[in-house]
């Protein structure tokens, strides 16, 4: 089965920066899993493993436009420290979730000079050419209720397929329901 749109992908990864440093892997933990279409991943990547099935392995590189855009300098801006509430500290580097136009956003804080905390709302890899190593995993359709939800379901592990009663007490199968909120 060839990987298409509104299939469960299964990949093993290694993103690289354009230096050569890793960025990101799956060597060492689980491979990712993601709906093909769904944007659940850069759509560079995604565009490039159209076609591919289970053994295909690729290299490839994504341009920052295909993948978190262009650095924009218009998200660089000063906000007070006293924003942040009374008693919180706040560390150059640090990352946390801000409200924006568009719903909540990473922002990064890039330096502090007295009261003023200098924050930068792109993507940490935005601007940043990106190189892949992919191997395809596993390839399968997916069910009716992941395209609904716009995610894979994963079993939990106890053998059953989380669609079923489970009597493994404990193991976290919640009979079907995936736990999303849907």
């Amino acid at each position: 089965m060839v990987i298409e749109k509104d299939r469960v992908v299964t990949i093993d990864y290694e993103l690289k920066g354009a230096d050569g440093e890793v960025l990101d892997s799956s060597r060492e933990a689980e491979p990712l899993v993601y709906i093909h279409g769904a944007e659940n991943i850069i759509s560079g990547l995604e565009r490039r493993l159209i076609g591919k099935k289970a053994g295909d392995e690729i290299s490839c590189v994504v341009p920052a436009a295909e993948a978190y855009g262009e650095r924009d300098e218009k998200l660089v801006f000063d906000v007070s420290k006293s924003d942040f509430g009374e008693g919180t500290e706040v560390e150059v580097g640090m990352q946390f979730y801000a409200q924006g136009p568009s719903g909540a956003q990473l922002v990064t804080v890039l330096e502090l000079e007295g009261d003023k905390v200098k924050l930068d709302a792109n993507h940490p890899l935005a601007g940043e050419e990106l190189h892949f190593a992919v191997k395809v995993v596993d390839v399968r359709e997916a069910t009716a209720e992941e395209l609904e939800h716009g995610h894979v379901h994963q079993a939990c592990g106890c053998g059953c397929d989380d669609s079923e009663d489970c009597s493994d007490e404990g193991c976290g199968c919640s009979g079907g329901d995936c736990g999303c909120g849907h």
